[in-house]
Formats: C-alpha cells, structure tokens, sequence
C-alpha cells in the first residue's frame, strides 16, 4: 500500500487519516479497536485483547529534525497531566513505522523524538511493539555475574547467572 499521508496538509485531517491507520495495523495485530462516542475522552482508542484492555493516544509526524523524527506528545493545552492513557501509538508518516510507548515514558514532555535508524535510541525498543497492546511484555535477556549477588564461582560449574 502507498502511503499517501505526505499529502494530507491539514493536520486535524492528517491527525484522522492516521487514526484510520493505527485502527487498520492494530487489527492486522490481532487487536479489537473501539473508538469513545465524540471529542471529551483524553484518549483516541481502547484496545482489546483476550478481555485486556488499554486506553491508546495515537499521534504523528513526518517532521524529521537532526536526523530524528520529532513527535508531539501533548494535548491542546500542554503535557498532559494525570492518567489520562495508558500508550501513545507514535506514527512516523514517511517511513510508515509506528511506535508503541508506555504512556509514562513521555508523561510531562511535549514532544518526543524517535530515531528508527539508531541502535540504542531512547525509544528504540518501542518500535513496532504492538505485543504491548496486547498485555505481553517482552523481557530482554538479562546477564549478571554470579559473585556480584555473593554467589561463589564454583556455584553450578557457571560464574555467569543467566535468566
């Protein structure tokens, strides 16, 4: 599919195409989408899964700066405050790239910026991460070693502790 989003100019018609799409790629990933009954819900979307549900702020950008994409995260009248979402569905227009973030790992900011190309990037590990809309949380590989928790070195024939 060709994305045509480039082309919309006016951002609330922008804002809604981008709408349609985090419904069409939720339900792609297996989500049910509701949409709230008119303007007053602080957030776009409820995502279901097997009874899981999660309030979702869908929000994009095709505004590349230093070579980053620079999202806004606020409402009309500044950061948003309290609880008002569980995700923010960031959508990178150009590069038809969403990114799926926990809501408190932009509280209180006005914009974040993404940057799909670098390896260790603050929100790297949100890119594409629908499982999340799901209740799934994925936990990386974690490596310590063993006598740093007071474990001798000949514990199990192994001085590295892997989980």
């Amino acid at each position: 599919m060709k994305n045509n989003g480039m082309k919309i100019k006016h951002p609330k018609l922008r804002g809604e195409w981008a709408e349609l799409r985090f419904m069409t790629c939720a339900a792609e990933h297996g989500l049910c989408v509701t949409k709230p009954w008119g303007e007053t819900a602080r957030y776009d979307f409820a995502v279901e899964h097997e009874g899981h549900f999660v309030r979702v702020q869908v929000k994009s950008t095709m505004f590349m700066d230093r070579g980053g994409y620079s999202c806004t995260v606020r409402g009309c009248r500044g950061p948003y405050e309290g609880d008002p979402f569980d995700f923010v569905a960031a959508y990178l227009i150009p590069l038809d790239l969403w990114y799926i973030i926990p809501a408190e790992k932009c509280q209180g900011q006005g914009s974040i910026a993404l940057y799909p190309r670098l390896k260790k990037s603050k929100y790297g590990m949100y890119k594409g991460a629908w499982h999340l809309l799901r209740g799934e949380y994925r936990i990386p590989r974690i490596e310590a070693c063993a006598e740093e928790f007071g474990f001798p070195e000949s514990w199990e024939g192994n001085a590295a502790l892997s989980i």
